[in-house]
């Protein structure tokens, strides 16, 4: 099971630290994904990380200001946000993968096995 957490309301410019809690199995090795979606869009991926951390992906429209990491120990992953824009608003998932991450592949949502509860974040302008 995946949770995710720490979604709000925040002015644009601000921060926001989303986490992906997982249970019932360990993160070692699985990629973990980060989606989003909008009011009447589709779901896109916003980043994923690989199953030691090494390898991130970023979708153009969050690079530089998102940042993920892991922490394996605390089966948890994290989507630190900054200089959040009205258009990051959207319910935010996570998601495993039980396969590597790859470059062309990442920001598929067919890759991915188990999918979590979103949270909402909300940017104001």
């Amino acid at each position: 099971q995946l949770q995710a957490s720490g979604g709000g309301l925040v002015q644009a410019g601000g921060s926001l630290r989303l986490s992906c809690a997982v249970s019932g199995f360990t993160l070692d090795y699985n990629t973990i994904g980060w989606f989003r979606q909008a009011p009447g869009k589709e779901r896109e991926g916003v980043s994923c990380i690989s199953y030691r951390g090494g390898i991130t992906y970023y979708a153009d429209s969050v690079e530089g200001r998102f940042t993920i990491s892991r922490d394996n120990a605390k089966n948890t992953v994290y989507l630190q946000m900054n200089s959040l824009k009205p258009e990051d608003t959207a319910v935010y998932y996570c998601a495993a993968d039980r396969g590597a991450a790859h470059r062309n592949t990442w920001y598929l949502l067919s890759k991915y096995d188990y999918w979590g509860h979103g949270t909402q974040v909300t940017v104001s302008s």
